[in-house]
């Protein structure tokens, strides 16, 4: 994969961003600007336009109404308030403010298309709307307003209303308005001219960002996954030989031979797993423990799967209408959002059993009559100490918001515009949901891994694996190790954080026992 290196800047050309770039400039801040082959493509699209806005012959987005308006012809000496008009009334959210990182990386997304030439722009918009996106300047978007279909037109249409000096932004954490901010930072609002307001909001940017920042999400929580999973085998005195290359090549299928073999690595030369390899009389561990290559690696295909829709998108023109290499302007329904709401919706699916699956193992290290001998709940007394029971509510509770999460948005439509746009994807919707479910997947994980740790560590003096041991001691830099009951939810947000950033796992694998296994 591609990596951008801290303070390198996303130069914005004809062709695709990489995913890694938008995360760079979604979280990472970095810096944009333009290409000179997209500036010349940005002018060769607008000479279309212009020409085509001189002329009598009724061009939608350029002299006419928008949606269910568009049989009305706009004179000229009216156009620029039409633009004005379909940003201020399409800038139409509603609740809570959507996080900045998603707002960057739809008005990176916006921009890549801008630079493809394809939307008509002049060549002083896209370049005021890269500036926007440069400043930091970040403009307040809403949960609610986007149905997926003709784009993201509400969330889209605020960051059009910001370029334009109006509605409000997010300057060093506070929210200010818009003219007040663009005139400290040196930036001029701008007077859209024929079809910019079109170019600027009819496109699935808002779900194509979400998609590519849950996605890089996904690929570190997938391997997260293997991780609590192989401690939950270690502490429960499971067996790795479920997991050999030899059984995985019974059923071909790619993601699970990636899960089964980062497993095996995890727990190489653990004198836990050891102790008992021969005649401890169980014959079968359980399915939560046995099948988990099986459901970890279902994730990992369904986030393959979705990573190829993400990629066609990225090297995708949306708008309507486009500007076409021969000089027509031709509407379309390429803003249609279904592809994207589909895989955004069928990635909430694993995600939510492998959170399943993880709930299940905790609730084994927690009950005296599958645990293999630890105490009840790894309570200190059990009894006097309640140990780890309510963290299993916990973990419960985010399982079961996590299945209802994993009901499709997609299938849900409600027609708009009078019926003009009467099937619309919902894709928006499918996003937000699941970014909540990757949140509830990595505190899910967090509790196996800080449950397992501690079923570990009541194995002493066995001792864990390399790379599963590498894990527990970043754990105990934050985490102190079993003993009477304490504060149970700073010790859950500690573990949470450790996921989210991966420490965990960059432990597991810096003993180098995953060599050779690396994610797809």
């Amino acid at each position: 994969m591609e990596t951008v290196e801290p303070g390198q800047r996303v130069e914005i050309g004809v062709g695709p961003l990489t995913p890694e770039q938008v995360v760079a400039v979604a979280r990472g801040g970095a810096r944009v600007s333009l290409t000179d082959d997209a500036r010349v493509a940005i002018a060769e699209g607008r000479a279309v336009v212009d020409k085509l806005a001189a002329s009598d012959e009724p061009v939608y987005g350029v002299s006419t109404g928008f949606g269910a308006l568009a049989t009305r012809h706009i004179p000229v000496e009216r156009r620029a308030q039409l633009q004005r008009s379909l940003i201020r009334s399409h800038a139409a959210g509603s609740g809570p403010r959507v996080e900045d990182e998603v707002v960057r990386a739809l008005m990176l997304l916006r921009a890549s298309t801008l630079a493809t030439g394809r939307t008509g722009v002049r060549l002083e918009t896209a370049e005021a709307y890269v500036a926007l996106l440069d400043s930091g300047l970040v403009p307040v978007v809403h949960e609610h307003g986007s149905l997926g279909c003709s784009g993201d037109l509400a969330p889209l249409s605020h960051c059009a209303l910001a370029l334009m000096g109006e509605g409000r932004v997010v300057e060093d954490g506070t929210e200010v308005p818009a003219a007040e901010a663009l005139a400290r930072h040196g930036l001029t609002p701008v007077e859209l001219a024929e079809k910019e307001g079109l170019a600027l909001i009819n496109g699935t940017d808002g779900m194509l960002g979400m998609l590519v920042l849950a996605l890089h999400d996904l690929r570190r929580l997938a391997d997260t996954a293997d991780l609590a999973a192989a401690m939950s085998v270690e502490g429960l005195l499971g067996t790795d030989r479920v997991f050999a290359p030899d059984l995985m090549a019974l059923r071909p299928q790619p993601g699970q031979a990636v899960s089964a073999a980062r497993m095996q690595a995890f727990l190489a030369g653990s004198p836990i797993v050891a102790s008992h390899r021969h005649g401890d009389g169980v014959v079968q561990d359980a399915y939560s423990l046995r099948c988990a290559p099986q459901v970890n690696g279902g994730l990992r295909d369904t986030v393959e799967y979705a990573a190829g829709v993400a990629g066609h998108e990225l090297a995708a023109a949306i708008d309507n209408p486009s500007v076409l290499p021969d000089g027509r302007i031709e509407s379309h329904g390429n803003f249609h959002g279904a592809p994207l709401a589909y895989v955004l919706d069928f990635l909430a699916i694993p995600l939510a059993d492998v959170a399943s699956m993880s709930e299940r193992r905790t609730d084994r290290f927690l009950d005296v009559s599958r645990n293999r001998g630890l105490p009840a709940f790894l309570g200190d007394d059990p009894g006097v100490d309640s140990g780890h029971m309510i963290a299993q509510y916990t973990q419960a509770a985010i399982v079961a918001e996590l299945k209802r999460l994993a009901v499709p948005a997609s299938v849900d439509s409600i027609p708009s515009s009078a019926m003009q746009e009467d099937h619309v994807s919902m894709g928006w919707s499918a996003a937000r949901k699941l970014r909540r479910a990757v949140d509830g997947l990595t505190r899910v994980l967090a509790i196996e891994i800080l449950t397992a740790a501690r079923g570990i560590d009541l194995r002493a003096p066995l001792r864990p694996a390399a790379a599963t041991g590498a894990a527990i001691a970043v754990l105990r830099d934050h985490v102190t190790g079993p003993g009477p009951d304490r504060f149970l939810a700073e010790e859950i947000e500690a573990a949470v954080r450790l996921v989210r950033s991966g420490a965990l796992l960059e432990a597991a694998v810096s003993t180098g026992s995953t060599n050779g296994s690396e994610t797809r």
